[in-house]
């Protein structure tokens, strides 16, 4: 299955809950949905953004796409080898 950001076909994909579970959790409710991302993806989001944002602007794959800096990680990911270790920069 590829990841659903970048599309990669990676054997190891890690699932990334849209509202981090930080505030699920706090306020009681239920865990928020998931999407599989392979790990430069995942790390690359928890890298620009705080779990705040990630809450608040970015709860949604639409907007995880739409956003102007993981588009060009994205872009850049997309390039890559999967099995190739990608590191996060902010």
């Amino acid at each position: 299955m590829p990841c659903q950001l970048c599309q990669r076909s990676v054997d190891d994909l890690t699932e990334h809950h849209l509202v981090p579970r930080q505030y699920t959790r706090r306020r009681h409710l239920p865990t928020s949905e998931t999407v599989l991302l392979c790990r430069p993806c995942h790390k690359q989001i928890h890298t620009l953004f705080d779990n705040h944002t990630l809450a608040r602007d970015l709860n949604t794959l639409e907007q995880l796409q739409a956003e102007p800096r993981l588009q060009k990680f994205v872009a850049w990911v997309r390039k890559q080898q999967p099995h190739k270790r990608v590191r996060s920069y902010r």
